[in-house]
């Protein structure tokens, strides 16, 4: 199988609009799409290294400015062969990302709520076993059976508070960097 010629490209601060500029030189806009997808139009699927180059380089962009991206196409369409809005094919594609993370956010606060709501009853269960331990028995092996299920309980209840805590803010902040991708003016240039 021949080489792919890779994804070349270069990042600004701004443009002349004011914009981060990420620019791609491609050989053709073929590289832009997955090469298993027959489809490479809007609804196509764009490679998974032309999306990671793409990503990447928004990532160092300044999060408080719109995002412009230039594509440079080095050599000149094929007459027979429809040429894809590449615009469209980007911008949508971002765009169904930031929906996907939309609604991963939305399951993992679903999901938070249920493993909640197990981890407050195992929490519970365990310290009222606990109090009940102490109410019957004396001694160190009531002492550590009762600090045991006191420990339990708490690493029951933890993965629930991660949850709520922490797993939200990376899909917070892909479905951001996504929604600029989706809002970005694409510009295609045609060089010889």
């Amino acid at each position: 199988m021949p080489r792919r010629a890779s994804i070349e490209g270069a990042s600004d601060v701004s443009d002349e609009t004011g914009r981060a500029t990420i620019e791609l030189r491609l050989a053709n806009s073929d590289q832009l799409f997955n090469t298993l997808d027959p489809f490479p139009f809007r609804e196509g699927d764009i490679d998974v290294d032309a999306e990671r180059y793409i990503v990447e380089w928004a990532q160092d962009l300044p999060e408080d400015s719109d995002i412009a991206i230039v594509i440079h196409l080095q050599g000149a369409a094929d007459p027979g062969k429809p040429r894809p809005d590449l615009a469209a094919a980007i911008t949508g594609w971002f765009a169904a990302k930031a929906r996907a993370e939309s609604h991963a956010l939305r399951a993992l606060f679903r999901d938070g709520r249920l493993a909640f709501l197990i981890g407050f009853a195992g929490l519970s269960f365990c310290l009222f076993l606990s109090f009940l331990l102490t109410q019957r028995s004396e001694g160190p092996f009531a002492r550590v059976l009762q600090e045991s299920l006191v420990i339990i309980g708490w690493v029951v209840i933890w993965r629930p508070a991660e949850m709520f805590l922490y797993d939200w803010l990376p899909l917070l902040r892909r479905k951001r960097l996504y929604q600029r991708l989706a809002r970005a003016a694409v510009t295609v240039r045609m060089e010889a």
